[in-house]
């Protein structure tokens, strides 16, 4: 294929008129961020699906490595200016945010496997540790999640006041415990044992049952529920 302005390529392999024509399922992921881009690199004669095909080739051609990407990590990729880097970092968070949105329609989980289908992609590429608690009320069902603290997890971080408080603040019944492994493991260390414990104890002086605390990894979960240690 030419490096030529895809304006002047077939109308039939742009990537425009062919989303208009096929759908955005048709199109390849060089193709879908060349859409993002809009331009390519016009000095060194390359469109932007020939930028899309780069950054891909950059980040090992996953699109979940890309996604994780910094800024100024997509603005190494020659003629992919701060501009464009910010465009694809917007498109990649519109996408984590819609699937966290879902949440808002949600009415109440039934299994840690349905919590971890929910979240898996939203932490699974985390590069921190990131600790959530859901909200439930006497139906067991969602009412808000709360991110309670970024980073590696310890009893400092993680301390029963301040994962509780919001549960009291907002009167809820129950709550449910989510963080993820960005080692992909989701194995429970020993510290993940202890706090889960405390946790629990906090739970019971304050009359908030505690459902579960899952941990997720790359492609798979660990419930202590399940595994009952909970």
């Amino acid at each position: 294929m030419s490096s030529t302005a895809i304006k002047d390529w077939p109308e039939d392999e742009r990537p425009r008129e062919k989303l208009l024509k096929k759908g955005a399922t048709a199109l390849s992921d060089a193709e879908l961020l060349a859409l993002v881009l809009r331009t390519g690199d016009a000095a060194a004669g390359r469109s932007a699906i020939d930028l899309g095909r780069e950054l891909l080739a950059r980040f090992d051609g996953n699109l979940r490595v890309l996604a994780q990407a910094e800024l100024h990590e997509l603005q190494q990729v020659k003629g992919l200016g701060l501009a464009k880097a910010a465009s694809i970092k917007a498109a990649f968070t519109i996408g984590s945010r819609f699937q966290a949105r879902r949440l808002e329609t949600l009415e109440r989980f039934t299994s840690p496997a349905q919590v971890f289908d929910f979240f898996h992609h939203e932490l699974r590429d985390s590069r921190k540790e990131l600790f959530l608690t859901l909200l439930l009320d006497g139906k067991n069902r969602i009412t808000r999640k709360v991110e309670v603290s970024v980073g590696s997890l310890n009893q400092s971080i993680v301390h029963p006041r301040e994962v509780f408080a919001p549960a009291v603040r907002e009167s809820a019944a129950a709550v449910i415990f989510i963080h993820n492994h960005p080692s992909g493991d989701p194995a429970p260390s020993r510290e993940d044992r202890e706090i889960t414990r405390r946790l629990k104890e906090a739970g019971e002086i304050l009359g908030i049952r505690v459902l579960d605390h899952i941990i997720i990894g790359d492609g798979s979960y660990f419930s202590f529920t399940e595994s009952g240690l909970l």
